[in-house]
């Protein structure tokens, strides 16, 4: 079930502040105020899923896909593409995801030494 006061909710009705990479009606992606790259920027959709799967299964084929647009269109504005980046998503519990809304988190600027 989703959770509608966790924070990137919060975030994306404007309760809480963030620095802001890129905004349209369907998503956002904003600066992690903790981050653990030179360039570590979060992406979310606006819609209310809780994780990845719920992301899929919400979603239609079209704004599933245009999410990945936008997420490329975000590493190509960052300038991180050519020397390389990573996307990572964090779904439950065993996955490490801390906040119950479906996110991804855009890591690049330098050598980023997480392995997997």
């Amino acid at each position: 079930m989703y959770d509608e006061n966790n924070i990137f909710a919060k975030i994306i009705r404007g309760e809480i502040p963030c620095e802001k990479v890129y905004e349209d009606d369907e998503v956002l992606f904003f600066k992690d105020i903790n981050p653990i790259a030179k360039v570590h920027v979060l992406g979310i959709p606006k819609s209310q899923c809780v994780d990845f799967s719920d992301f899929i299964y919400k979603n239609t084929p079209t704004t599933i896909s245009e999410f990945f647009n936008k997420t490329h269109l975000v590493i190509e504005k960052l300038g991180i593409a050519k020397d390389g980046y990573k996307v990572i998503s964090n779904s439950g519990t065993n996955g490490g995801q801390e906040v119950p809304h479906f996110h991804i988190h855009i890591l690049g600027g330098q050598k980023v030494n997480l392995s997997i």
